[in-house]
């Protein structure tokens, strides 16, 4: 028979290829809660299969190792917020300043809601392995070119050094701040990193060294 005739099972409504699709994001999930919990070093995969309610075998199914999890845990936060603050600058019209603080008020509302995210977003990712660092490497390249179309004067030049730099200083806010215990209030941070992300936003200025 030629299998490509032959019909795909399903289960409740689900081909296969659904049924397998649904236990990725569950694993997904669950990672997301056992590393924000415990931290990525101290979860197990039985412990991540145990909250997804599966068994170790349909973590093979999904992930080689644990390394691609977090990387595709990684992923599944960055880009949801990224999602989330992107809506919010849109939401927030043509002006450029009022973009930037819509974009880190939702930001920091995301971090601030979902604790666990955050962790796995800002803290378990750092100094796994090179491919891990490949992926957060990658992940603020893509938020900073994003941001950067989104607040940068139009016709303005990339400068992807200068994207690197908002995006890593405000990652290191929202360190501090969740180190802090969310303190001070939002508006407050979200006023403290905006003075640091309208740099995308500024005119570009030509600085010329003199002779002293």
């Amino acid at each position: 028979m030629n299998p490509e005739l032959t019909p795909t099972r399903s289960y409740r409504g689900l081909s296969q290829e659904e049924r397998r699709a649904d236990r990725k994001a569950r694993l997904i999930a669950a990672a997301i809660a056992v590393y924000g919990e415990r931290g990525y070093h101290q979860a197990t995969v039985k412990a991540v299969c145990e909250a997804a309610g599966l068994t170790e075998r349909y973590f093979y199914e999904s992930f080689p190792n644990s390394e691609t999890l977090l990387i595709d845990s990684f992923n599944a936060v960055t880009y949801s917020v990224l999602g989330e603050i992107t809506g919010a600058a849109h939401a927030a019209g043509r002006g450029r300043i009022a973009r930037s603080r819509a974009m880190l008020h939702a930001y920091f509302a995301a971090l601030q809601r979902e604790p666990q995210s955050a962790r796995v977003f800002l803290v378990e990712i750092r100094g796994v392995s090179r491919a891990v660092d490949q992926a957060f490497d990658g992940a603020l390249r893509a938020i900073g070119r994003e941001v950067a179309r989104i607040v940068a004067p139009p016709g303005a030049p990339e400068d992807e050094l200068l994207q690197a730099g908002v995006v890593g200083g405000v990652i290191h806010i929202a360190l501090r701040w969740i180190d802090n215990g969310y303190a001070p209030d939002i508006e407050r941070v979200v006023d403290s990193a905006l003075r640091l992300g309208t740099v995308l936003s500024a005119p570009q200025a030509r600085l010329r060294g003199s002779a002293a």
